[in-house]
């Protein structure tokens, strides 16, 4: 059932080192950000699911802030059917293309989900 605070929900299950987004339970649709109606029916009837992580980089941009290195921003499309903006951590942001295949990893000081690009062995990082 629908909480009245999903997004106190979702941070919650954020702290606990998982990937949380709602599916509801009338379409089937995956949603996220955390809403208290499904954006597809209608329904009030929204379940939380634990995304496994995996998805492919749809868009990146690179910022350059004046005193900082610079740093990609990018939409992902995880596996589950939902798309979340974030960063790349473990390349350099040049380095970043549409199509990667990307694993999420919830930072505990934010805590805030950052992606790694997987390799052909499944891990972070670029060969």
């Amino acid at each position: 059932m629908t909480e009245l605070a999903p997004h106190r929900g979702y941070l919650d299950r954020l702290a606990e080192g998982t990937v949380p987004f709602q599916r509801c339970t009338a379409c089937g649709a995956a949603v996220f950000y955390p809403r208290v109606l499904c954006p597809a029916c209608g329904s009030t009837g929204l379940d939380w699911s634990r995304s496994a992580g995996l998805g492919t980089v749809h868009s990146v941009s690179v910022l350059f802030p004046r005193d900082a290195p610079p740093y990609p921003v990018v939409l992902v499309d995880l596996d589950e059917g939902f798309r979340v903006m974030s960063t790349v951590v473990d390349v350099p942001a040049e380095q970043v293309r549409i199509g990667d295949r990307v694993r999420a990893h919830v930072e505990p000081d934010g805590p805030r989900v950052v992606f790694t690009v997987l390799t052909g062995d499944g891990e972070g990082g670029r060969a």
